[in-house]
């Protein structure tokens, strides 16, 4: 089950969020497992950012992972109600990377959602290996399956 919180009352494609975190969950086996999604400000985000990574700039996305998890591999069966984690996403911020990036805000959206699901479930991106190995993923996930 995807819960949605649109805190920051950006106009953005739910629809697209849900399916695409189903599409995930199925895919990586997760699909019985809860995951909530809020959007904030940047304002809203600094502040997360700062107090979880003590870094004081907004990001995209954090990732709050509440099942104990390796490389995409969860411990046990999922039974109805475990929750696989949350994301918080800062709307703001994905739309201006993506006009940086050359991307429409849609596809920027999707890459970001993806990266920080793929956290959920283990990954990390601490180091280059990890951060490329994290992109590679992604970029399979999008074009494979959405």
């Amino acid at each position: 089950m995807v819960e949605i919180n649109n805190k920051a009352n950006c106009g953005l494609a739910l629809k697209l969020v849900k399916s695409a975190a189903e599409k995930f969950a199925s895919v990586y086996k997760v699909s019985g497992r809860e995951l909530s999604v809020a959007f904030v400000s940047g304002a809203e985000m600094k502040k997360l950012n700062r107090l979880y990574r003590g870094l004081d700039k907004t990001t995209d996305v954090l990732a709050f992972a509440l099942l104990n998890n390796a490389k995409g591999n969860l411990t046990g069966q999922a039974g109805e109600g475990d929750l696989l984690g949350e994301l918080v996403l800062d709307y703001a911020q994905i739309k201006r990377q993506a006009k940086s990036y050359g991307h429409s805000a849609r596809e920027e959206l999707v890459f970001v959602l993806v990266h920080g699901l793929l956290h959920l479930v283990g990954y990390d991106d601490k180091t280059e290996a990890g951060r490329l190995k994290m992109m590679k993923l992604g970029e399979e996930f999008i074009k494979n399956n959405l």
